[in-house]
């Protein structure tokens, strides 16, 4: 509509100025020591809904970080979009790989760097921008809620019990996130799916305390030697995983959804030179595309122990540690695999070692339905703003809030993401190209026009 096309064009500056000073604020929801960066974010967020032209908007407390909610509410009997984001981040860490503060927003080659620039401030701030453009042209055509939190980071601990105790005031006939990715800019696509999260932390104790390697080398078991054994032992030489009962509920995809899945553009050649790698790993017998989207994983996050200061210092270390990711497919539990997990992980240690087994949160897997009028009006928004039909993807990341959404609210999910995933989310330079912000603008409302039609 050309009066939301004026209106994006005389405050361009102006949405992604703002955009800059959120992603300023430090609002690391793992670290306690920015809890008071946390709420200030909140309270932006909080204030730029009610500019963006929101009647209502409150922020809700909660056992952890602050959920934000705002409401517009245009007629009680049109369409009610829910939309959802998160507005904490991730650890900046190791600051000495960036090229640039992680909260000092730069842009360069048309691409702004910052923590949180593509997960997710500046894809949660394209919806309030959304509703800016068509709040102040009048031209709204159904009613909008957000509800935007500060722990996803941190596995959503306490948005299962807000939406419990919220339902009436969550009520809508649809979810809409920006949370995820898309092919690219001139191949617009739209994630049908997610792989659910199981995440462990595991401890192998071995003496009572660090020991001289020469003196006591070769006669007390090293927990740092014993548990990369341990890790080792998850995969077989086709990489895959060994723990027993881990496949016992996924489902193998058919020849036709195969072929449909890996008929998306993808140049391997490209993606290898784009992560400096020389060659592919993972599970024989499937694509790049099948390994990142429908089957499942376990992968190392973080491994410590012994001494890993400057020099050396010959020691034998009293424990050793690992944090590890299971991404799930659909059918399996995510207290399921956590349970197995630690149940085989008990069963191959050594006697000379004892061991701890930690679940720290997870998230169930998810596939959205392609047939709905939601999808149907995603599909159409970017057709009207690409100018060519979008391609449905499966994604290999996890965001258990959609489970949550349909099991609490009944809801289904429209997964409408415009980053990349060179978009170095939960890495350092993390960065969102100011194009795909502002087609995420640009585009969000024709969803909202299609969707109330």
């Amino acid at each position: 509509m050309q009066a939301w096309t004026d209106y994006m064009s005389q405050n361009k500056d102006r949405f992604l100025d703002e955009l800059l000073e959120l992603l300023r604020i430090p609002s690391v929801s793992a670290d306690s020591k920015y809890k008071d960066d946390v709420k200030r974010c909140a309270e932006a967020v909080k204030d730029n809904l009610q500019k963006a032209g929101c009647d209502k908007v409150e922020i809700c407390p909660t056992p952890g970080h602050p959920i934000v909610y705002g409401e517009k509410i245009v007629d009680s009997k049109l369409p009610t979009v829910l939309v959802y984001g998160h507005y904490d981040v991730q650890p900046a860490d190791p600051l000495e790989l960036w090229n640039s503060g992680p909260f000092e927003p730069v842009i360069k080659d048309g691409k702004i760097y910052a923590r949180g620039a593509c997960d997710d401030k500046g894809q949660m701030f394209m919806h309030v921008k959304a509703l800016e453009v068509m709040a102040k042209t009048n031209t709204l055509p159904c009613n909008v809620k957000f509800m935007i939190e500060g722990e996803e980071e941190v596995g959503s601990s306490n948005l299962g019990k807000f939406l419990e105790t919220n339902k009436e005031k969550l009520k809508a006939d649809i979810v809409l996130v920006s949370d995820t990715s898309m092919i690219s800019m001139e191949h617009p696509s739209i994630e049908t799916g997610l792989r659910g999260l199981a995440y462990m932390e595991v401890e192998v104790v071995g003496p009572n305390r660090d020991l001289h390697s020469g003196v006591y080398g070769g006669a007390v078991a090293n927990p740092v030697n014993i548990l990369c054994k341990m890790i080792a032992s998850m995969h077989d030489e086709n990489n895959h995983i060994t723990i027993p009962g881990f496949y016992d509920k996924v489902d193998n995809l058919s020849d036709t959804e195969r072929k449909a899945l890996n008929s998306a553009p993808f140049d391997l050649e490209e993606y290898k030179k784009e992560l400096g790698v020389k060659e592919n790993w993972g599970e024989k017998g499937y694509t790049t595309l099948e390994r990142t989207g429908v089957r499942p994983t376990l992968d190392v996050n973080g491994i410590w122990g012994g001494y890993t200061g400057e020099g050396a210092k010959t020691v034998l270390p009293s424990k050793a540690s690992a944090k590890i990711s299971m991404r799930l497919v659909p059918h399996q539990s995510s207290d399921e695999i956590a349970g197995i997990f630690k149940k085989h992980f008990e069963s191959i240690a050594p006697a000379s070692v004892t061991i701890k087994v930690t679940a720290h949160h997870g998230g169930e897997p998810v596939v959205t339905p392609t047939d709905s009028k939601a999808y149907k009006a995603a599909e159409k928004a970017l057709k009207t703003t690409f100018g060519k039909d979008p391609i449905p993807t499966r994604g290999g990341g996890s965001i258990p809030i959609v489970a949550l959404f349909e099991n609490i609210l009944g809801l289904k999910t429209v997964l409408l993401g415009f980053g990349l995933d060179n978009d170095n989310i939960h890495s350092p330079n993390e960065k969102y190209d100011v194009a795909n912000y502002f087609k995420g603008i640009e585009t969000i409302p024709y969803f909202h026009k299609y969707f109330a039609e």
